[in-house]
């Protein structure tokens, strides 16, 4: 069934978000859409809301913690409406929001749910997780031309930097920083630069009066920065196509690239270890 908006779908189904953690999945194409929704599954999300222009194909349709929502993604703040909507029906829950093809990756997520993860999070006193979307790629864009290759996934091992974030006076933020790297570095020229951040808080708290932008930022101060005063905090990672899709999609660089692989790309693992090595998420001071 897909619901016509999520008005519609909390007056259908009203008990869907009393408990959470919720998964946001916004499908923008056909690419890796199941195993997008089973990753959320299994990650430990208890509810998957599929924001979608289609209904449910039929194995899709048997799963009841996945719920189908209508949504257009050429709508203005197509994203973040959908977002500040389920934000709004579920204050108090934690979110996390994606695009299919999108896979989030914490520390120890092979033996430990996402629920531990924000259990830890609550008693450090956080009510977000930062989360840095890095690009994963194939590796021979003739056989897959969508660059999507989920057995044979590539990634940047290097490449990432961070500026300071300013506010429009240009003062720095406190602890907001701007992160950059991936293919959105290595092909700028073909991205615009509102879109060449890869820093999105992607796991957060719901609460009444919070808003998220199209930029991927809060109207709480608070939830954009990346640590508490006193000490590093765990931060995760969105292991994403998304970026390596559009840039084939797009006729201005579809031809003008042949690979995205480089000297710095390595095999993705599919492993929380590898990110950690790498410096692409932290633990802070879960053990």
């Amino acid at each position: 069934m897909l619901h016509a908006s999520v008005a519609e779908f909390i007056r259908a189904e009203p008990q869907a978000l009393a408990k959470g953690p919720i998964a946001i999945v916004f499908i923008e194409d056909d690419a890796a859409v199941a195993r997008t929704l089973d990753h959320c599954l299994t990650s430990g999300f208890r509810v998957v809301l599929a924001f979608s222009a289609r209904g449910p194909e039929a194995a899709e349709e048997d799963n009841p913690n996945i719920h189908w929502i209508k949504w257009a993604k050429t709508a203005e703040a197509a994203m973040s409406s959908a977002v500040n909507a389920v934000i709004a029906a579920a204050p108090g829950q934690w979110i996390h929001y994606c695009y299919n093809a999108e896979f989030l990756m914490f520390p120890f997520c092979e033996s430990r749910s996402v629920a531990e993860m924000i259990a830890f999070n609550v008693e450090e006193r956080r009510d977000t997780v930062l989360t840095y979307v890095i690009d994963l790629y194939a590796s021979d864009l003739h056989r897959h031309p969508d660059a999507v290759d989920l057995d044979g996934a590539f990634m940047d091992r290097s490449g990432y930097y961070a500026l300071a974030r300013t506010d429009r006076w240009n003062n720095t933020l406190d602890r907001q920083m701007d992160f950059f790297g991936g293919l959105r570095w290595r092909f700028e020229e073909h991205v615009p630069k509102p879109r060449r951040r890869i820093d999105r808080v992607s796991i957060f708290k719901a609460k009444k009066g919070l808003l998220l932008s199209e930029d991927h930022t809060f109207n709480d101060a608070e939830y954009n920065t990346y640590a508490c005063p006193w000490h590093h905090n765990l931060t995760a990672a969105v292991c994403s196509f998304r970026t390596a899709k559009a840039l084939k999609r797009n006729p201005g660089s579809t031809y003008a690239i042949d690979t995205f692989r480089w000297h710095n790309s390595v095999p993705f693992e599919w492993k929380s270890e590898q990110l950690m090595n790498l410096g692409l998420m932290e633990p802070g001071q879960w053990f």
